[in-house]
């Protein structure tokens, strides 16, 4: 981007209801020329719904897929409640990509292992796309979903073709069930119970509630995960997005420059008194 304050328009593609307050926006930028921004999972966008404000957002698409680009939102307030108005063929505004990325190359040849939490698995949606599109550069790849409520789930029909597949071991529960669901029933930790893992050789990724990804790192370390092979994201509001007004501060970190990827390892370092 030529000015990083000036957004870029990009045209609405195709909107899909994910949930009742969930809507993924396929965009597109508006400049005739087809190109689409350069990004890598865990990178993260500044969307602007016009009139309403601006917000950021996690990229939910992989790179390898990169003819348009996703995110995903739900509605909560006036920026969202902006963008979940809009329909194909309109126009937002995007600043960025901004934000480091999930370590994609240093774990090639690991075993990698994701436990995503109701609307946390939209950024690891990126790098699940990105690894399965790469798949022969990775071992085994578990993923662990958990949401509230069957209703809740994100992303249906994919998380169909993941339990399809051979080479992924795919599990997922809710944490409240209904008439309709026959799944496991209870918070995601309670998968780890029927997985296989070797911590020595797997990278962990997480995301989701913070108090979902205390009890999932708990868990990990217990099984013998290293603070520095689990992967998360730290959740704080992203206004500039370029380390300049300090809404994001943690320590003497910026959750949009330094972040919002951070190792369990870094996180310790900035919870640490001087």
């Amino acid at each position: 981007m030529e000015n990083i304050y000036m957004p870029l328009k990009a045209r609405v593609v195709s909107v899909t209801n994910e949930t009742p307050d969930v809507k993924t926006f396929k965009l597109r930028l508006d400049n005739g020329d087809g190109a689409c921004i350069p990004f890598l999972p865990g990178n993260f966008l500044e969307v602007s719904s016009f009139g309403a404000g601006e917000a950021p957002f996690c990229i939910s698409s992989s790179p390898t897929r990169n003819d348009a680009f996703d995110i995903t939102v739900r509605s909560v307030g006036s920026v969202t409640s902006g963008l979940h108005k809009m329909k194909p063929q309109d126009i937002v505004g995007i600043r960025g990509p901004f934000g480091n990325h999930f370590p994609c190359s240093a774990v090639q040849g690991r075993d990698i292992l994701f436990v995503g939490g109701g609307i946390g698995l939209p950024p690891l949606r990126s790098l699940i796309h990105y690894m399965l599109d790469n798949r022969d550069d990775y071992g085994d790849i578990t993923i662990l979903y958990g949401a509230r409520t069957p209703d809740d789930r994100v992303y249906k029909r994919e998380l169909d073709q993941w339990a399809g597949r051979k080479d992924v071991l795919f599990l997922e529960t809710v944490d409240v069930g209904s008439k309709s669901w026959s799944g496991r029933v209870g918070v995601v930790t309670i998968l780890f119970d029927e997985i296989f893992v070797r911590p020595k050789i797997t990278t962990a990724f997480t995301c989701g509630p913070p108090v979902m990804i205390k009890f999932v790192i708990q868990g990990l370390l217990k099984m013998g995960f290293r603070p520095d092979n689990i992967v998360t994201t730290l959740e704080r509001y992203m206004k500039c997005g370029v380390g300049k007004c300090g809404h994001c501060a943690v320590g003497e970190k910026y959750a949009c420059t330094d972040g919002p990827v951070f190792t369990f390892a870094d996180i310790q370092k900035l919870s640490e008194k001087p």
